[in-house]
């Protein structure tokens, strides 16, 4: 989310990112409006400071960490302890893996029990907004029963076929992340294309 997060909010989905990363041109500075409380705002970081991670986690009262780079579990466990000492509430956190055609899962093992949640994206030339969807039948090896999001070029042209993958796999999928393909420009959402899309799944 960037320029119209109160407009998406109304749709009542269950979280709304927002980028605090300056080389993508969704990057947020501005101030989170108001939501309602079953919206949780999600604070989208790729290798940033333990220090910046939690001075915006107070300033917008961040309920989820979205780690979209080389964060290690080094990493994850000093964001916890730094969190507490600073008597913060840890937010949930999200560990993003960029999936490709060999894509192994053995990634995961050091996060289980660090993190709450996987979200897993095609792997591109960017950290993320690639608009390119990954194959998402890779998932039946998925070796966890930690929920993960799917995300990577989800589109309007993927609702009938997105539902009817999700009724025939058994995976713990938790949510879908809809983002460049529902855009008018980057992080302007198209408000009628979420809701035909969010309606038919």
């Amino acid at each position: 989310m960037k320029n119209n997060p109160e407009e998406v909010a109304l749709l009542k989905p269950d979280y709304l990112g927002f980028i605090f990363y300056d080389k993508s041109p969704r990057n947020f500075t501005g101030t989170i409006p108001s939501l309602p409380n079953s919206i949780k705002k999600v604070g989208v970081f790729v290798n940033e400071t333990h220090k910046n991670i939690l001075n915006l986690v107070q300033h917008h009262q961040l309920d989820v960490l979205q780690l979209h780079g080389e964060e290690t579990e080094e990493d994850i466990l000093q964001l916890k302890l730094q969190a507490t000492n600073k008597g913060l509430k840890t937010p949930e956190i999200w560990k993003v893996f960029s999936v490709d055609h060999d894509f192994n899962f053995d990634k995961l093992r050091p996060f289980e029990k660090l993190v709450d949640a996987y979200l897993f994206d095609t792997k591109g030339p960017h950290y993320g907004g690639n608009g390119i969807a990954f194959n998402w039948d890779l998932l039946a090896k998925y070796p966890s029963q930690k929920p993960f999001f799917l995300s990577g070029g989800i589109g309007p042209e993927h609702g009938s076929i997105l539902k009817e993958w999700i009724q025939n796999n058994q995976v713990p999928l938790l949510g879908i992340d809809l983002n460049s393909k529902f855009e008018l420009a980057p992080g302007h959402k198209n408000i009628s294309a979420l809701k035909t899309f969010i309606d038919e799944l």
